[in-house]
């Protein structure tokens, strides 16, 4: 009979933290949180120094009469929730909901769900950190504040169903800033000059940039200025002024941490955050793997730490001089500067196994864990050898002439002597970026050149870039917003709420994200104001490392907000959002059907309501004919939520594929183009013809 009762989170790691501990020990499951605050109120007492009121969540009383049950035989309790504050808080909820004896009860953690680990953490079994459960209920109730008081008058001024959140209204005011920098933008002119040279005994020609006079750089500005300097260069001669070699280092790349995960993915893989976290939460739970069981794969996904043990250090060593040779491994390995915004509870993401090698692991993943685990693999190996070391070539063209002043062009050569991490891993934008010179023959002061020609052309500034999920996560990591865990649900909620919506990567705001974003600014200018939500999230880390007292924030905070919610119930106007109108006609009334957002999902509905109350599905028309039958094709969701394109006439029709029709048929056989990816691939499984996307 078991002596000892271990309650996890996730159901997901019962079963192998099971197996790693044996028969004294029973392993349960809370699946998460077993209290919050009542949804129907506010969830705290103002007058009584704002204590919270905590309840059973709905639903979760089978769980605690199965832990009830098992807490009565337990001679030990071993809360291993999540090793975050969330974690610790579920942890607290659970000693208080079970009513447990605290002389039984021991918190313990782990970073990875391997063996060695968790019986590790039962060696170091302590007590419920108070410090890190007030950071989370300081937390909850901040956003609970926010969220209760302010969401209910965006109701009555703009529309139901909307919401307000101390971290997604900054989220989305960042958004709304960048767009009005973009419309606000003025394009300036600017000209590129470059020179083509043949050097003798090479078929390849050499393009030089044009870099300004002998004694200054210049920026050439407008066509006038381009055509001064044309005019100088008439029959100009050319030589080599000087030819200057040196070392570029480019450093290995530190390995993951949750914000820059979800910004590699979303390159690299096309992944959106909430996905990068819901594939990583699998390979860390476990992963059934041929041979040898469930097995946590990497380890904790929450975390701004780009700290590594000892142990994974040798070990990743080890592999490498084994693998790679001995002058692959690093010896001083690179560290992220301290930032005041550090949770350094544990590690970096990395893989809990370096012998876990992708290929090993390929049949047992579904093709987006390998592709994410791929990823995090790399990065780890990566970020354990030695730079790559680049030689760098600066050559200096000289014009002169009789009639003008002498000009100068450069070329910027380089080629990588020593491939260091690059033989594993290479970041996404170092992929993008624009490919270096090469010199194919070396060039000193007495190489002849010969004058071709002359290429200009005239380019104008662009814009700032519009956010695309990974650079909005590196914003609200780099200004200090939100935590690890709140990325990806902040962008889901400003996204679900049609406040902002992705096209092509890009994120773009809406009407009604505009609407709330003004009105938040006009009536709750402090808490969209992005240094005082950075201050909050400094204030709270306070709380955690014992500084500072969460009732002291909670104080400061809500009376604040309580006075601008009652000013702005009276001041702010109302304003009318106009549904966006469909061509699909309401078979009642005649009306044109309106575009409805609902908890699932969009609907149409008619405008005449309540006169007139017909609803009907929404359809996602793609533009494309149905190769069987020509009618639509649309956009379709699987009870699971997977999309695919189906006929609209269906279940007449059968016609469904699971990637996107391009209303292209295929070359060779006449079947339906699909996109997948970059590529273009034929429908027919039989037929293998592809082409590049841009065809």
């Amino acid at each position: 009979m078991a002596k000892y009762l271990v309650v996890v989170e996730s159901p997901a790691k019962v079963k192998t933290i099971k197996k790693f501990l044996g028969a004294n020990y029973e392993v349960l499951a809370s699946n998460g949180h077993v209290r919050d605050m009542p949804k129907s109120q506010l969830g705290f007492d103002a007058e009584n120094d704002y204590e919270p009121k905590y309840i059973t969540i709905r639903g979760k009383g089978e769980v605690l009469a199965k832990l009830r049950k098992e807490v009565k035989k337990a001679e030990r309790i071993y809360l291993a929730t999540d090793p975050d504050r969330e974690g610790e808080a579920i942890s607290w909820h659970l000693v208080k909901a079970l009513k447990l004896d605290e002389k039984k009860v021991y918190r313990i953690t782990f970073n990875e769900i391997t063996k060695n680990a968790v019986k590790e953490s039962l060696k170091n079994a302590r007590e419920i950190d108070m410090d890190r459960v007030d950071a989370q209920q300081a937390r909850r109730m901040l956003d609970r504040m926010v969220g209760y008081r302010i969401s209910p008058l965006l109701w009555v001024k703009i529309k139901r169903g909307l919401s307000a959140g101390r971290v997604q209204s900054v989220a989305l005011r960042i958004i709304c800033d960048r767009e009005a920098e973009i419309n606000a933008f003025i394009p300036e002119e600017y000209w590129s000059l470059n020179a083509e040279f043949s050097v003798a005994g090479e078929k390849k020609p050499l393009l030089a940039k044009y870099y300004g006079t002998t004694e200054n750089r210049a920026e050439i500005k407008s066509e006038e200025q381009l055509n001064g300097i044309l005019d100088d260069l008439k029959g100009a001669k050319y030589s080599v002024a000087e030819v200057k070699k040196g070392e570029r280092v480019k450093k290995s790349p530190l390995p993951f941490t949750t914000s820059t995960l979800q910004q590699e993915a979303s390159k690299a893989l096309g992944f959106s955050a909430m996905k990068t976290m819901r594939l990583a939460q699998q390979l860390y739970e476990g992963i059934d793997i041929k041979g040898q069981g469930t097995v946590g794969l990497i380890t904790y996904l929450r975390t701004d730490s780009t700290r590594v043990s000892k142990e994974a250090e040798s070990t990743a060593e080890a592999y490498i001089k084994k693998t790679y040779g001995e002058s692959y491994a690093a010896v001083a390995l690179a560290e992220k500067k301290e930032s005041k915004k550090i949770q350094d509870a544990h590690e970096a993401i990395r893989p809990t196994e370096i012998e876990f090698t992708p290929a090993s692991l390929k049949a047992s993943l579904a093709r987006d864990q390998f592709r994410l685990y791929q990823l995090i693999w790399r990065r780890f190996i990566a970020s354990r050898m030695k730079p790559a070391v680049y030689e760098t070539t600066l050559v200096r063209i000289d014009s002169s002439s009789q009639q003008g002043k002498a000009h100068r062009f450069t070329v910027t050569a380089s080629k990588i002597i020593f491939d260091g991490f690059l033989s594993v891993y290479t970041e996404e934008d170092d992929k993008n970026a624009e490919a270096s010179v090469i010199l194919s023959k070396t060039i000193d002061q007495k190489t002849k050149l010969s004058f071709n020609e002359f290429e200009t052309k005239q380019h104008f500034t662009q814009p700032p870039a519009h956010y695309s999920e990974a650079s909005l996560v590196k914003a609200l990591e780099e200004l200090g917003i939100g935590r690890p865990s709140t990325y990806a649900p902040t962008i889901s909620t400003i996204m679900g709420r049609r406040y902002v919506i992705k096209e092509n990567k890009s994120l773009y705001v809406t009407e009604l994200g505009e609407v709330v974003n003004r009105m938040m600014n006009e009536a709750f200018s402090t808490i969209v104001d992005v240094n005082f939500t950075a201050n909050l999230e400094a204030l709270l880390d306070g709380v955690e490392e014992g500084k500072v007292s969460w009732k002291t924030v909670v104080r400061n905070f809500y009376p604040d907000l309580d006075e601008a919610v009652k000013v702005a119930e009276q001041e702010l106007k109302e304003v009318e959002i106009a549904d966006e109108v469909s061509e699909e006609i309401c078979e009642n009334c005649g009306r044109n059907m309106v575009i409805k957002y609902g908890p699932h999902g969009k609907f149409l509905a008619c405008p005449g309501f309540p006169d007139c109350r017909n609803t009907s599905p929404y359809l996602e028309k793609i533009g494309v004919e149905c190769p069987k039958c020509s009618k639509d094709i649309i956009l379709k969701k699987t009870k699971k939520g997977r999309r695919y394109y189906g006929c609209i006439d269906n279940p007449e029709c059968d016609f469904m594929v699971w990637q996107k029709p391009t209303g292209k048929k295929c070359p060779e056989c006449s079947d339906v183009l699909l996109e997948k990816g970059q590529k273009l691939a034929c429908a027919n499984a039989d037929c293998r013809y592809t082409a590049p996307a841009a065809e």
